[in-house]
């Protein structure tokens, strides 16, 4: 029975350390993180993906999880995970970020409405863009590119080792910065059109004082960027799929980098 008993400690022990930094990175990823998902779903998801990769997560010494080194063991995992997830999760911000931008604007930041990804209010472009970047995620599989990865990434930094690179963190650091660089590229071209509406319709105000220009010029730069963000959604799955290229690239890079270490 005591025998029993060890090698079941044994086992969750060993289970724990997948366990963790597979439930950080769900917890932290574009679409299973959000919270239109229960925490039990992730909870069993993140369970099961630990079973799987249990073969490759074993820690490269001992370690006792409730040992003082077991917690920081813990937090390491987690903040792997955490990592791992967040990096995915910049794509989805950059298509987040495009929709503020394009409905700032166009003058449709006050229509708001609840969106159940995040459990809060958001405008109606934003939401829209959300659920076809959702969709392209799906599309090109990227729920199989997330496991891949994580299963990666046992290799490259092992439980209980060296820990992680600086150069890793400060080239997550960085590509926050690439986030709101990329929207803003997407958005250029409805800033751009609305801009010269407006500027249009300054001029006609200088011309004609005594049009209602207010409530004419609102329709209007709102009809011209509906029709141009009709043009440019088009594009946005290919520009979502490049920018998931370059998270894997990054993540990539970062591997190859914490590969030496393990």
């Amino acid at each position: 029975m005591e025998l029993m008993f060890s090698q079941l400690v044994a086992l969750l022990s060993a289970l724990w350390w997948p366990f963790c930094r597979t439930l950080a990175m769900l917890s932290a990823a574009p679409v299973v993180g959000e919270a239109m998902v229960p925490p039990a779903p992730r909870v069993l998801l993140a369970l099961v993906l630990a079973v799987v990769l249990l073969p490759a997560a074993q820690p490269a010494v001992a370690i006792d999880a409730f040992s003082l080194r077991g917690v920081a063991a813990t937090i390491e995992q987690a903040l792997i995970g955490f990592g791992l997830g967040l990096a995915f999760h910049l794509t989805m911000a950059v298509v987040t970020v495009l929709g503020y931008m394009v409905s700032s604007q166009m003058g449709l930041s006050m229509a708001l409405m609840n969106d159940p990804m995040n459990g809060s209010s958001s405008d109606v472009v934003s939401s829209l863009l959300y659920m076809l970047s959702i969709l392209v995620f799906f599309a090109i599989d990227g729920h199989l590119v997330l496991t891949g990865v994580l299963g990666s990434s046992f290799k490259a930094w092992p439980v209980g080792n060296a820990g992680i690179p600086l150069a890793t963190l400060q080239g997550l650091a960085l590509n926050v910065a690439w986030v709101f660089s990329a929207a803003l590229l997407l958005a250029l071209p409805v800033i751009f059109s609305t801009g010269v509406v407006q500027l249009g319709f300054g001029f006609l105000n200088r011309i004609a004082p005594s049009l209602n220009l207010f409530s004419l010029g609102f329709s209007v730069v709102t009809l011209f960027g509906l029709f141009v963000l009709s043009q440019m959604v088009r594009f946005i799955p290919e520009h979502y799929v490049r920018m998931s290229e370059r998270v894997l690239q990054m993540l990539h890079q970062s591997l190859q980098v914490g590969g030496p270490h393990g």
